[in-house]
Order: C-alpha cells, then sequence, then structure tokens
C-alpha cells in the first residue's frame, strides 16, 4: 500500500523532535546514532498488554480512542485486543515503522502511539502491517527494502484512500532516545499532491510536508505526500508545553 516514508508517517519524524527554541519541519536527517541490528524480540514486545492497550488509546483523544479498535503487538504480530465502533484503529508502533536506511530502525525502546481514520486503517496501515510480519520472519532489511522497491517499480503499492489521516498526539512516544517526541499532531495523506498546494514547508506556515515515501530516503521519486499539522494539546487535554512558550 502507498504510504508515506515507513508505513504510517513515522521515519520523518524519527529526529523531528521538537526543540525548544523553535518548531522544526521533520526530517530524517537528524536523527543520531542508534541500534544497527535486531535485539530480542521481548524487548519490542509489551510486559503486559493492558500498558499497550493504554498507550496505544494515548494517540488520540478519549472520545475517538474509547471506541477504537485497540491493536497490540505480540509475538506472531499484531492482533486485535479490542474492537472498536468507530472504524479507528490505534495502535503502538515500532521501530521498524521508520526508513529501511533510519539508524532507529532497530531501537526497541522506540514506541510510536498511532489512531488511523477509518481511511488510513484501510489504506496506510497494511504496508506498516506487512512490514511488521517481514520482521518476526526474519527478512533482512536489504531485502525489506528490495521488496518495496519492487511493488514502487511495479505500481502495485496502494494509494491513500481520500480522507486518510492519523493522530499522533501521545505524551508518552519514544521516537528517538535523545528526545523523545515531536509535538502533538495530525497527519493527512494524499497522492499526488505537491506540499505548495496546501503552502506547507513555508516561512511561517504551521504545515509540515514530506514525500520521501515508504523507502525514506530523499531521492525516492513517490507519489504521497504526509501533511503534519502540529497542534496545540495532548490527547489528555495538556498544553504541549514548547508550543505555548
Amino acid at each position: 500500500m502507498w504510504t508515506k516514508a515507513c508505513a504510517c508517517g513515522i521515519a520523518v519524524l524519527v529526529a523531528a523532535i521538537g526543540s525548544s527554541e523553535a518548531k522544526v519541519a521533520p526530517s530524517s536527517s537528524r536523527v543520531g546514532p542508534g541500534t544497527t541490528a535486531m535485539a530480542p524480540l521481548a524487548e519490542y514486545l509489551s510486559k503486559r498488554q493492558a500498558d499497550e492497550v493504554a498507550m496505544a488509546r494515548s494517540a488520540a483523544p478519549a472520545s475517538i480512542a474509547a471506541n477504537a479498535d485497540i491493536l497490540t503487538l505480540g509475538s506472531h504480530g499484531y492482533e486485535t485486543a479490542i474492537k472498536g465502533s468507530n472504524g479507528f484503529v490505534c495502535l503502538v508502533e515500532r521501530s521498524w515503522a521508520t526508513g529501511f536506511a533510519d539508524t532507529q530502525f532497530w531501537n526497541p525502546r522506540f514506541r510510536a502511539p498511532i489512531c488511523h481514520n477509518r481511511a488510513a486503517a484501510h489504506s496506510v496501515l497494511p504496508d506498516y502491517i506487512e512490514r511488521t510480519v517481514w520482521v518476526l520472519a526474519g527478512v533482512p532489511v536489504s531485502e525489506m527494502a528490495a521488496r518495496t522497491r519492487v511493488k514502487l517499480a511495479a505500481k502495485t503499492l496502494m494509494l491513500p484512500d481520500s480522507g486518510a489521516m492519523s493522530y499522533m498526539l501521545s505524551k508518552q512516544a519514544h521516537l528517538h532516545d535523545a528526545d523523545g517526541h515531536w509535538h502533538p499532531h495530525v497527519m493527512f495523506y494524499l497522492a499526488n499532491t505537491e506540499a505548495a498546494a496546501w503552502g506547507a514547508n513555508l516561512a511561517g506556515s504551521p504545515i509540515f510536508a514530506d514525500s520521501t515515501g515508504v523507502l525514506g530516503e530523499k531521492d525516492s521519486v513517490e507519489p504521497v505526500t504526509t501533511f503534519f499539522v502540529p497542534v496545540a494539546k495532548w490527547s489528555d487535554g495538556t498544553l504541549d508545553i514548547e508550543e505555548a512558550l
């Protein structure tokens, strides 16, 4: 499925951790040293499913997450821990949601709570789920990248459905060992749309955009742009302190 820079737009955020001086656009060029080989699987799993459910729900306001499907990661992949009723799907993504060349790709401390609406759950999430299957099957990173390039060349990956978007409003996110999380934000996935169409990445614009694609490579030519819109509050209703300063 066509998605942005890693299954769900996480790769570009790994080093897009907000600074106290200014809000910066997500950029994988800021990623620091990371783990270069997969750690034991147990280090990527939560000790208690209830903890993972709570973290997944922290990705969106309770008014949304309380009635969403909740996926949790086990030794055989993601499973539905709680069946919801509103079409949203919340989960905690792991480090392989980043770009294949990202130094955080195997970081076992990485946690990215995210909540997809129905459109994104149908057209964006499956790519990350497939990648998780590859990881648990022991597929080398080079082979994962090769498989993805084949799909890109054949144009067999699904474009995001109209209206596909995701929430990332969790204080519990850990996208990088140095800084933790970025600002609370929502993401919109659009096919064949340039950043300029939204005024993204321009001076003074509150919208950031990235189109490095599922490979997470700057030179990758892919037809999807992810737009990031920072918001003022976390899912628990508290203010983003850096935003408020």
